[in-house]
């Protein structure tokens, strides 16, 4: 990789980069990003929704001072809307550019051959690099200086969609038929993101690194709330974690996740709440609880999760 950078030189250094940027990463983390920059390889970030897969990406880019380029996987996305497209418009104006000039081209030839093979030489004109329209694959691989590529929730793109990008993750260069090949400038920092709707490619994930981010223990937890919520007293802070690792271990449907946590550490600060009671969750179960059928769930025991998540707080 072309990319030189003093916060990636060791692994310490990339978790105080991060905090820096105000992303709390573990050390797993840390030796995951480590190890891809030295080994060139991209990151393959699995794990519930919501634990901070895009947040790693957007924050590498951040503490390295590189631009971030994304591309956001669905299901039909192709080569047009992720690599490439040609400019038609301008393809088109310079038809018309080339009709007007043609009796010029053809009068100076001898004869009918010759004209033809005049003509032939325009051919590639209309597909060369000033005709095309780089995409978010195409820009990263272009783009002087390196780049931080985040190919976003892969898992809700098509066989053929991952297929496809095999070519750009082990060699960092893509085919363009009416082209050729296209080398990186500077090999792109690249990470993809997956929920785990669907299982993904053994091809796809032999050129990856794996990491696998899930819900933070309490002691991280609470770091993060403290670096993205650092309004919040101790006591709240300790009582809040304590609730959610609790709620994480019920039968319900959506777990609540590190961004939900920190929504609701914001609610209650706008609340001006000085410790959790059994009113204040109940009026903001919504913040981190999607699906009515889980609130009715959590309410059920909300004495008892409140009353332990006090004494936690005070502990």
């Amino acid at each position: 990789m072309v990319l030189s950078n003093k916060n990636i030189m060791s692994i310490e250094n990339i978790q105080n980069a991060f905090r820096r940027v105000e992303y709390i990463c573990s050390k797993h983390i840390a030796t995951t990003v480590y190890l891809a920059f030295q080994l060139n390889k991209p990151i393959l970030v699995e794990g519930p929704a919501g634990v901070g897969k895009t947040d790693l990406a957007k924050k590498t880019a951040a503490f390295l001072d590189l631009p971030l380029i994304r591309l956001q996987c669905y299901e039909g996305l192709d080569e047009s809307k992720s690599l490439y497209e040609w400019k038609y418009g301008k393809q088109l104006l310079y038809t018309q550019i080339l009709r007007d000039k043609l009796n010029d081209i053809v009068r100076e030839k001898n004869n009918l051959a010759e004209s033809i093979d005049a003509l032939h030489r325009y051919d590639d004109i209309f597909f060369s690099p000033q005709f095309l329209e780089p995409r978010p694959l195409l820009s990263a691989l272009q783009h002087r200086g390196g780049s931080v590529l985040l190919i976003d929730e892969i898992d809700k793109s098509d066989d053929e969609f991952e297929a496809f990008l095999l070519e750009i993750l082990s060699d960092f260069q893509i085919s363009i038929p009416e082209i050729g090949t296209i080398k990186a400038e500077s090999a792109p920092f690249v990470f993809l993101t997956s929920n785990n709707t669907r299982e993904l490619s053994d091809a796809l994930k032999r050129r990856c690194l794996h990491l696998f981010i899930p819900f933070p223990e309490a002691q991280l937890e609470r770091d993060i709330i403290n670096i993205k919520v650092p309004g919040l007293e101790d006591s709240l802070r300790f009582q809040l974690v304590s609730f959610i690792q609790h709620i994480r271990t019920l039968d319900i449907k959506k777990l609540p996740s590190i961004s939900e946590t920190i929504d609701w550490a914001r609610v209650l600060l706008l609340l001006h709440a000085e410790s959790l009671n059994a009113e204040v969750v109940r009026n903001t179960l919504n913040v981190f609880l999607k699906f009515e059928d889980d609130i009715a769930v959590v309410k059920d025991c909300l004495y008892e999760l409140t009353q332990h998540a006090l004494k936690e707080g005070h502990a």
